[in-house]
């Protein structure tokens, strides 16, 4: 069965601001300079970090491993001129917990692979560098 589509509306509020709304409720603000919410291309990174991260948490999860926390770090490099758009992620997770590393490269590797829709609605030629450090606790 397909999921629905996936509708927001925008907003313009004042300059290059625009104020979202997410399936009716108020989403972030979404602002050209990223100073009063996220620029458009901030916005695309959150979406890649936080689709994979809950895929990690999910696998890890269903495996039963002792994840006690999880962060993520994103950094997307840029084309030099316009459109300025990514051409590469870097995702780096920092695993709290006694998770094997294994399961852990697995669960990232699930992401990229076979869950995180994001991802694969990016451009094609986009590179994607996944590493993690586990800390135990």
């Amino acid at each position: 069965m397909a999921k629905p589509p996936v509708e927001v509306a925008l907003e313009w509020t004042r300059d290059l601001v625009f104020q979202s709304q997410l399936s009716g409720q108020p989403g972030p603000l979404i602002d050209s300079d990223g100073v009063a919410g996220a620029s458009p291309v901030q916005a695309l990174v959150v979406a890649l970090g936080s689709c994979m991260a809950v895929d990690v948490v999910m696998i890890l999860q269903k495996g039963r491993h002792d994840l006690r926390g999880l962060r993520v770090r994103v950094v997307g490099t840029r084309a030099d001129g316009p459109p300025a758009y990514v051409t590469g992620y870097r995702i780096e997770y920092e695993v709290k917990g006694q998770v094997p590393d294994a399961a852990i490269e697995r669960a990232m590797a699930l992401s990229r692979d076979t869950y995180c829709s994001v991802w694969h609605s990016l451009r094609p030629d986009a590179t994607l560098e996944l590493t993690y450090t586990r800390v135990d606790g």
